[in-house]
């Protein structure tokens, strides 16, 4: 392995966090966490901290998880942020590259190597989508041109089509499901050059039967009653999936069984 890794600190949104890729006793465990296990297999040790907190957006998790992160003095930072903020009325695309910016720019200035990601297309994934791929085709620019002036890598997932596989995407098509998980862990460690690593990940998967006009219909139908409703309402309320959660892992610590990861703690009494 071209380099040795002491502290990993992960920060962003649900991605980070884990959703849906659910450990085996309860909480989530996710591609950050899975790289971490895979760096400590290869290492042979590894201190970890995911201070990652569903549904934040890009100032949120400046101002809430960078300087937390900063003051653990870590060599590796996987900060993804942006998601959030392309599915609000409103999308300033300049107003969240320079959130970002100060976030990657201040780590790789404390001696961090930084890695970060871009959506893919995923209309196929989520029909109504169509509308935002304009905004997920700026932010991916925005971002890459982010990362060339910070230092920052870049993994581009919007210029690999196997991203948007609606397989690789759970049932509320919000988040990657455990394949997509493993698929994005993959492509960070071979961004991190890890032995074993390689593009394998980039293949697209082997191609997957129509499904029936009325069997497409009732799932569209089940998704809209089970998952967008609700995150509408939400939204209309001014609420966030992330109200009264801290991050699962707020602290510096050897990477656990992967089968137990923490549960996010509710915040307060």
């Amino acid at each position: 392995m071209a380099r040795r890794f002491e502290r990993y600190v992960a920060i962003g949104d649900s991605s980070t966090e884990g959703l849906d890729d659910p450990a085996a006793a309860g909480g989530y465990r996710g591609w950050a966490n899975r790289l971490a296990e895979r760096l400590a297999a290869e290492q042979g040790s590894l201190l970890y901290a995911n201070l990652a907190v569903r549904g934040r957006g890009a100032r949120q998790i400046r101002e809430q998880q960078l300087e937390r992160a900063l003051s653990m003095r870590p060599d590796l930072v996987t900060a993804v942020a942006g998601m959030n903020d392309l599915v609000r009325p409103r999308f300033d695309v300049a107003a969240v590259a320079g959130e970002v910016e100060a976030m990657l720019g201040a780590l790789v200035a404390a001696g961090a190597t930084v890695l970060t990601f871009s959506l893919p297309d995923i209309s196929r994934v989520l029909p109504i989508a169509r509308r935002l791929a304009p905004r997920v085709h700026a932010w991916s620019q925005a971002l890459h041109g982010v990362c060339v002036r910070t230092g920052a890598i870049c993994i581009d997932f919007s210029a690999s089509p196997v991203a948007a596989d609606p397989r690789l995407w759970s049932q509320d098509r919000f988040h990657a499901n455990p394949v997509g998980h493993a698929l994005i862990a993959q492509a960070l460690a071979q961004a991190l050059e890890l032995p074993g690593a390689d593009g394998s990940w980039a293949r697209p998967l082997p191609e997957a039967p129509s499904s029936p006009a009325h069997e497409r219909l009732v799932s569209e139908l089940r998704w809209w009653r089970s998952h967008f409703l609700p995150w509408l309402w939400r939204r209309v309320r001014g609420r966030s999936s992330g109200d009264g959660r801290g991050p699962k892992q707020p602290e510096l610590c050897p990477v656990p069984d992967p089968r137990y990861w923490p549960v996010s703690s509710a915040e307060g009494p």
